[in-house]
Parts: structure tokens; C-alpha cells; sequence
């Protein structure tokens, strides 16, 4: 009787259970790794309720209506909402610890990185995606800042060796 509260079963059900966790070995995530995770999720949902709150329905309307009227604007729209779910994407894969999720993260943020000061340096449009500066070195300051927390979550991602490890395992 003691051997069914042990866990520890002759049965089918024991056995099974023995063979698929030698067959699949579970890790928790490492403490950066979960952070690093939730943030990412949580940076989104927030942008969006911020983007939403902002605007209001009627500038969200407004906003929709203006990215569609012509063909780069409504690209440049749906490439934006690739990136969100992209990121949020990579945000639960990283907790679920698989290595493609963080490289994802990394190449949002450098496409989202680079396009933000070329549309600030070169003034593209809609505003909405520009950082304020008058020469390069001003905008390279705001995107820094803007960013910053961005560079965080990908330190706590690649630098710590528990997180690489976690990443490793989990190839």
C-alpha cells in the first residue's frame, strides 16, 4: 500500500509513466528565462492597451483607415502586426524553452531597431513610427531609450549561462 502513495508502481500506469520521462527529460525553466518570457507578453499586451487607449475608437478607426488607403502604408501596417505577434510568439516559446523563440525575439528587435531610425533619419511615414531628433546622434539616443528595455530581456536571454543551458537542453 505504501508503494501506491510513493508513486512507485509495478503496474502499467508506472511503468509508462517511468518510460516517458526517461524518454523526454523535463527542466524547469531557469528564474531570466520566465522573466524574460512574461516580459515579453507582457510588453505587448501593454503596447497594444496603450496604442488602443491612445487613440481612442475613433483615432484607432481612423488609424486603419489611413494604412489602407495606399499600398507601402498598408505593408508597412501588416508588417507591424506580424512583429507583435511575432514577438509575442517568441514571448511563450521562450518560457516553453524552445531555442528559435529567443533568435525570433533578437530579429524583431533589430528589424523593428533598424527601421524606426531609418524612418526617423529619413522621415518616412506615418509619424507614428518615428522617433523625435533633429540630427542622428539625438534620434540614436531615443531609440537607445526606447529600446533599453528591449536589451534587457535579450541579456537575460543569451547572456546568463543558466538560460543558454536551458536552451541547449531544449533543442
Amino acid at each position: 500500500m505504501s508503494e501506491i502513495f510513493r508513486g512507485v508502481g509495478t503496474g502499467m500506469a508506472g511503468r509508462q509513466a517511468r518510460t516517458l520521462d526517461k524518454a523526454r527529460p523535463r527542466k524547469d525553466a531557469p528564474v531570466a528565462v520566465l522573466i524574460s518570457g512574461i516580459a515579453i507578453v507582457a510588453t505587448c499586451f501593454i503596447d497594444i492597451t496603450l496604442l488602443i487607449t491612445t487613440l481612442g475608437a475613433d483615432g484607432l478607426r481612423d488609424f486603419i483607415n489611413t494604412s489602407s488607403r495606399s499600398w507601402d502604408l498598408t505593408c508597412l501596417f501588416l508588417a507591424s502586426l506580424s512583429v507583435v505577434y511575432f514577438e509575442l510568439r517568441s514571448g511563450f516559446g521562450v518560457m516553453k524553452g524552445f531555442n528559435w523563440s529567443r533568435w525570433c525575439f533578437l530579429g524583431c528587435q533589430i528589424a523593428s531597431a533598424g527601421y524606426l531610425f531609418v524612418a526617423s533619419w529619413g522621415g518616412f511615414y506615418p509619424e507614428m513610427y518615428m522617433l523625435a531628433g533633429n540630427n542622428t546622434v539625438e534620434i540614436f539616443y531615443q531609440l537607445l531609450l526606447h529600446k533599453l528595455p528591449d536589451v534587457v530581456i535579450l541579456g537575460l536571454l543569451f547572456i546568463p549561462l543558466s538560460s543558454r543551458r536551458f536552451f541547449e537542453i531544449h533543442r
